[in-house]
């Protein structure tokens, strides 16, 4: 499928909801004015004199619109949707996911795209100096040194396969080598290791301070519990003044039981009290979170290598994920972090907060081409459906908004 046609069914996309709303408009619209109502004709010249007899006519009339209205909703129900239906039409639709990605990769769109709008207007012709300095564009934006030289290496294939000589449509041509580059050889890489029906699945979240990491347990937390998961959550933070009460607001916010003990108390010894809670509830989700640590800090992380150790002993092959959460806006220092944690606790997906934040959203593309890391969720703003999980062509088009509308707008006429 070329990436135009999976883009546009990502953008087009819609819901029962949609179509049911779009239906009541057209009803709406379709729907006779007040004045042209059976008995409610206006005149404008002569006021109609209402009479007791005219009244009670009217009341007369309003109830048997109102018995028939009431046949109307016993049929109705009869071809309600069912509950599971009803949770279907609630989930949000394609294009508002779209749209997420869109405004939250505003500051980078702003910064990125505006500068290679610049660079088409300035080369008409696709050349060597061309290429130049779009390389210094995608690096500036932290998109990663190996992979600007892999996405240029690919450029200079499709322009001389293709034998393009202008700079118009571009735009789509490095979006589409961008979705080939991040999705190399990988399938379903968004999709959290979600153990089956009646087995319990352990996430543990790694990081250093300050980048959101008790936010986004709150937020994946609530995500799980809307999709009729289980969710307990095991504060296994305990060194940082507050970081258990924050953790418990959240808690209170999903509803989601918390799993904790007094401050200064051995992480360890809270996951190991959290396994068995959840195992006596039959939770289908255990989020474990833990002390934010410098990836330099050495016995800070033999700690968390610890703690891994008592997850596995208590669930074999467990935990099933271990997510690690970066602040987009630190850029390259995001990288570093990524590599060191996975060295230390096998990192199997990033989490990438504050992408909204940032002018530099490259970043992305840097951390999976580099360490072969899939980044499963991305915060998109502050509310508490804004961790979305990641998703490569809804990530591009974010980057390139504009250009790719106007594309897709030539392709279809």
């Amino acid at each position: 499928m070329s990436f135009f046609k999976r883009l546009k069914e990502k953008l087009t996309g819609s819901t029962i909801e949609e179509k049911v709303e779009h239906e009541q408009a057209e009803n709406l619209e379709a729907q006779p004015q007040l004045d042209e109502v059976d008995g409610f004709e206006s005149d404008k010249e002569e006021p109609a004199v209402i009479t007791n007899e005219v009244i009670e006519q009217i009341i007369e009339e309003i109830d048997e619109t109102q018995e028939e209205k009431a046949e109307e909703l016993v049929q109705e129900e009869e071809t309600l949707p069912s509950p599971v239906e009803e949770v279907e039409e609630q989930k949000p639709s394609a294009w508002s996911i779209t749209q997420k990605f869109k405004n939250g990769l505003a500051k980078t769109r702003d910064s990125f795209t505006s500068k290679v709008n610049d660079l088409v207007a300035r080369y008409r012709k696709v050349d060597e100096e061309f290429f130049e300095e779009l390389e210094e564009v995608l690096l500036q934006a932290d998109v990663g040194f190996e992979t600007v030289m892999e996405l240029m290496d690919k450029l200079r294939f499709e322009v001389q396969r293709k034998n393009i000589k202008d700079t118009e449509g571009i735009q789509a041509i490095i979006s589409e080598k961008l979705v080939e580059i991040y999705e190399a050889g990988e399938e379903n890489i968004i999709e959290l290791n979600l153990q089956p029906q009646g087995e319990l699945t352990v996430i543990l979240f790694v990081g250093v301070n300050g980048v959101g990491k008790t936010t986004t347990i709150g937020k994946l937390a609530h995500r799980l519990s809307k999709e009729g998961k289980s969710v307990v959550l095991a504060a296994g933070d305990t060194f940082r003044a507050g970081a258990i009460d924050q953790l418990q607001v959240w808690g209170d916010r999903v509803g989601c039981e918390v799993i904790k003990q007094s401050e200064g108390s051995d992480p360890a010894a809270v996951i190991y009290d959290a396994i068995a809670a959840a195992k006596k509830r039959g939770a289908d989700v255990l989020i474990c979170d833990t002390a934010g640590r410098l990836q330099n800090k050495v016995n800070l992380m033999k700690e968390l290598e610890k703690v891994h150790r008592v997850i596995s002993r208590e669930i074999p092959n467990a935990p099933h994920e271990v997510l690690l959460a970066l602040d987009a806006t630190t850029g390259q220092n995001a990288l570093i972090q990524a590599q060191t944690f996975k060295e230390a606790t096998n990192v199997t997906g990033i989490v990438l907060t504050k992408l909204d934040g940032t002018a530099k959203g490259g970043i992305v593309l840097a951390i999976r081409n580099k360490l072969h890391i899939p980044v499963k969720f991305v915060g998109l703003g502050e509310k508490m459906d804004d961790l979305q999980p990641f998703d490569a062509e809804r990530y591009v088009y974010g980057l390139f908004a504009e250009g790719l509308e106007k594309e897709m707008e030539k392709i279809e006429d």
